[in-house]
């Protein structure tokens, strides 16, 4: 069973005082330079640190000093994005362009899922899981709640609008399926029919769907529910979600065997009608995982591998619209390695391309690029921030 560890509402959160990389090109451990504010702000990560751009402009506002292999996921408010470094997830004001010194410290650093009034962190090497309210985050490091599970593992976890907890099960060996706890901490579901359980999205109506080998596990109205998919395996692993839609957009993997399998397939995961539909892209046509996205209107995005940007309806799997973007591409064996990658906020789709070193706007309604950038870097990951006021 898991274990939980409450932490009341006033205990404050264990910061690692890591080193503070600065924007101006200062390199990691110095202080902070003067305040610059960062409109609507794009984070990409490179090799040897994170660029903090301006979402309007795409002007490069700070380069950030850091070692090692980052990560980047919107911190769940206006103005933060996580890091994922060696140390933990270290908070990062973009809308600020300075690294601060809040971490919250983790074996192996996970998934980090924001929805609602909470973010989720998720240590792969501990099974920690941690538990704040982004909207804190502008005074310093939030109170926090924590619970841990049984075993660690590459694990992810929710917490939905009621105080519901849902995470995943597993070992490092393997991962079997997920759990539900109420805001109290008591265990109210259960399912074990979810082998390889990754990734997480919340769709409307808050249905939270986990992807597994062989379809997708939904969470709503404090039960389990399988959608499976056709055949023996077929494979799920990242979902995208858009809170007006019931269907999530993810990918969909048939070769157990490849360690690198360029689908060219991918999931449509209807909650309300318990369906999972196959869409296909153009023959010779493949995309990554980081090929994903939802855009303004819903529709889901994916980037395809010949450069394209294929806008689909989610209902009905139908390309509405194609926006050529990148030049042709290949998705490189080592998942670490720079690909293009896709990141939506409202009605700015930004796309970067690492062969180029270039980072790209399109508007999906005027079905064009309206801006791009060269960066002395090449770009990774991008992200940034996304939420809601208080």
């Amino acid at each position: 069973m898991y274990t939980r560890r409450c932490v009341a509402a006033s205990a404050v959160l264990a910061v690692a005082m890591a080193g503070c990389g600065g924007s101006g090109d200062q390199p990691e451990g110095q202080g902070a330079p003067a305040e610059i504010n960062v409109s609507e702000p794009v984070v990409t990560t490179y090799d040897g640190g994170v660029l903090v751009i301006d979402g309007e402009t795409l002007e490069v506002k700070a380069d950030i000093s850091k070692d090692g292999f980052l990560r980047v996921n919107p911190a769940g408010d206006t103005e933060h994005v996580l890091v994922s470094t060696r140390d933990g997830f270290q908070v990062l004001d973009a809308a600020g362009g300075r690294l601060t010194d809040t971490v919250f410290t983790a074996d192996e650093p996970g998934h980090v899922v924001a929805h609602g009034e909470n973010t989720v962190l998720f240590a792969d090497g501990s099974g920690e899981i941690t538990v704040f309210d982004p909207h804190q985050l502008a005074d310093g490091p939030p109170e926090v709640q924590t619970a841990k599970t049984p075993e660690p593992h590459h694990g992810v976890a929710v917490v939905l609008s009621d105080g519901t907890q849902v995470r995943s099960e597993g070992n490092e060996e393997t991962r079997t399926g997920a759990a539900a706890f109420d805001a109290g901490g008591k265990e109210i579901a259960r399912s074990a029919e979810c082998p390889g359980i990754h990734g997480e999205a919340v769709v409307a109506g808050e249905t939270a769907l986990f992807g597994c080998e062989n379809g997708v596990l939904a969470f709503s109205g404090g039960g389990f529910r399988k959608i499976a998919s056709p055949g023996d395996y077929g494979r799920v692993g990242t979902i995208k979600a858009h809170p007006d839609s019931t269907v999530g957009l993810g990918d969909f993997k048939v070769d157990s065997e490849a360690e690198v399998e360029r689908t060219e397939q991918f999931s449509l995961i209807n909650a309300e009608t318990n369906q999972l539909t196959i869409g296909r892209l153009p023959a010779s046509v493949s995309y990554s995982w980081r090929s994903l996205a939802r855009g303004p209107h819903a529709e889901a995005l994916i980037l395809g591998t010949d450069g394209n940007l294929y806008v689909i309806n989610p209902d009905t799997g139908a390309t509405v619209k194609t926006i050529a973007v990148t030049e042709k591409w290949t998705e490189p064996d080592d998942w670490q390695q720079p690909r293009p990658a896709v990141f939506a906020r409202d009605h700015d789709v930004y796309v970067t391309e690492p062969a180029s070193n270039e980072v790209h706007i399109v508007d999906i309604d005027a079905v064009e690029v309206t801006k791009s950038v060269t960066l002395e870097q090449t770009p990774n990951e991008i992200s940034g921030s996304v939420g809601h006021e208080h």
